[in-house]
């Protein structure tokens, strides 16, 4: 192995400290040390982080995936949950050493090189912003089914123009925002879980179901249906829904303290899965035989509350599919303007990136991030099946990446901490390095799945040819430094 760089000496390997943007939390991981304010309360960040694993994708993705594996599909979510699990462990041991606004891309900076940093801090930029188009459109198609006067276009905009005004006010108004979003749909998903469970063992009055226990699981051609390949079909449809776990440790950079929010969000990540993702899908399970067309048709949860008699089921689910996607919305600008934000303080964006106003809040950065996804939107409504399709495919194999970078950068920042400060290492990956490569050889493995999969395939060979277009940039940028020194 290579020498590590170190936490003290600041060199080409560590991200730039001047232009009024030093790493949030500083050499003492004082919150507020790069001009962000801390306006979130402990209440925000928990919220943040129970939310944070419950996306649009869980609603409105799930039906696929069962429809795919069967009940196995359950086998799909538990191994991308223990994947997403390891992957939280090593990010929350780095995070709360060293909170960052820039997170996993800083840490990339210091453990990997200027390279790494850059080049993943894009593309997890490029993710967000592509994210704000998909999810403002999902947004818009619920609206415009509600009120149809004004046209999809015109809800998208409202949407990002309001969620772009909350972002632009303060943190703590992000964080307000979040806190109730994430709170219908945690209380949505607890309910669905609690009432599905009384249902399911026929215990809940009045329901049209007749409850048929663990019987669905097995009695529509066994638990593998499809065989034992659709495990890993069904972790291909599954592993994107779970984006966004990472978005506390960004956060915890303005809060109020950020190694307490780590630690707490980090060692509540299992449950979290196991609830919210696995309670849940064993839930629709265990109600309907897997190949039931209403899964399909109406959806996964509608389908389920439709069968226990719930009056209106779909207009419920729409009302927390909305939820859901004004709370990604809402997230996805606050994390790429604090990406973009860390990236402008580091100098591998425009200086103006890393200006904070005086209200805390990195304005430019977040019009800049806000502006792209108008773009994006834009082109999802003139050239859906072309230029659209293609930021939506390049960008969807990016959380792979990011999770296999988390990965390799850990392996290295655990020894650069336990020299520098060890004092720090409160949060440790369980049994490293033997989790941490296991981790790194199962990301490599769907990352190669994928590309011998025809539906992973669409997804993998434009996110790598993005991937390898950032990265020459950022080999050529530190060439170009390199020759002026």
């Amino acid at each position: 192995m290579t020498s590590q760089p170190s936490l003290a000496k600041e060199d080409a390997t560590q991200p730039h400290k001047g232009n009024g943007a030093p790493s949030t939390g500083g050499s003492n991981g004082s919150p507020g040390s790069d001009g962000l304010k801390a306006g979130l309360k402990n209440r925000h960040l928990s919220m943040i982080a129970i939310g944070g694993v419950i996306g649009a994708g869980l609603f409105v993705g799930s039906s696929s995936g069962i429809a795919a594996a069967g009940p196995a599909i359950l086998i799909s979510y538990a191994l991308v949950g223990v994947l997403v699990v390891f992957v939280m462990r090593m990010l929350g041991e780095m995070a709360a050493a060293n909170p960052a606004s820039g997170s996993f891309s800083e840490y990339a900076d210091r453990a990997l090189g200027r390279w790494a940093g850059f080049t993943i801090g894009w593309l997890y930029w490029f993710f967000w912003v592509v994210v704000l188009a998909v999810e403002a459109t999902a947004g818009a198609v619920i609206l415009e089914g509600w009120i149809p006067a004004v046209p999809q276009w015109g809800w998208a905009l409202i949407v990002m123009v309001v969620l772009t005004a909350t972002n632009l006010v303060s943190v703590g108004s992000y964080g307000e925002f979040e806190f109730w979003f994430a709170g219908i749909k945690v209380v949505a998903i607890g309910a669905f879980v609690v009432i599905g469970f009384l249902a399911v063992f026929g215990f809940l009055p009045g329901s049209d179901n007749p409850g048929a226990g663990f019987a669905h699981l097995t009695d529509t051609g066994g638990f593998l249906p499809n065989g034992a390949g659709a495990i890993l079909t069904g972790v291909l449809m599954v592993v994107f829904s779970f984006m966004g776990s990472e978005i506390v440790t960004l956060a915890a950079g303005e809060s109020e303290d950020p190694q307490r929010a780590v630690t707490k969000a980090t060692n509540s990540v299992i449950w979290r899965i196991a609830v919210f993702y696995l309670g849940s899908i064993f839930v629709v399970l265990t109600l309907l035989p897997w190949n039931d067309k209403s899964i399909v048709d109406k959806g996964s949860y509608v389908a389920a509350l439709d069968s226990i008699g719930i009056p209106h089921a779909g207009q419920i689910m729409n009302v927390i599919v909305l939820t859901a996607v004004l709370s990604c919305l809402n997230s996805g600008l606050y994390t790429a303007s604090r990406m973009a934000f860390s990236l402008g303080g580091r100098g591998d964006a425009p200086k103006s990136f890393a200006k904070v106003e005086r209200n805390g809040v990195p304005r430019v950065a977040i019009l800049a991030s806000v502006v792209f996804g108008f773009v994006a939107v834009g082109a999802n409504y003139l050239w859906e099946d072309t230029v659209f399709l293609f930021l939506l495919n390049s960008s969807g194999a990016v959380a792979l990446f990011v999770w296999l970078v988390i990965a390799i950068t850990q392996l290295k920042m655990r020894g650069i901490i336990l020299r520098e400060s060890p004092e720090k290492l409160v949060v440790k990956m369980w049994l490293f390095p033997v989790l941490t490569w296991l981790t790194i050889g199962m990301i490599v493995f769907i990352c190669g799945y994928m590309l011998v999969d025809d539906a992973g395939r669409e997804q993998m060979l434009p996110s790598l040819g993005v991937a390898a277009l950032v990265l020459v940039i950022a080999v050529a940028r530190e060439r170009m430094r390199a020759a002026r020194r």
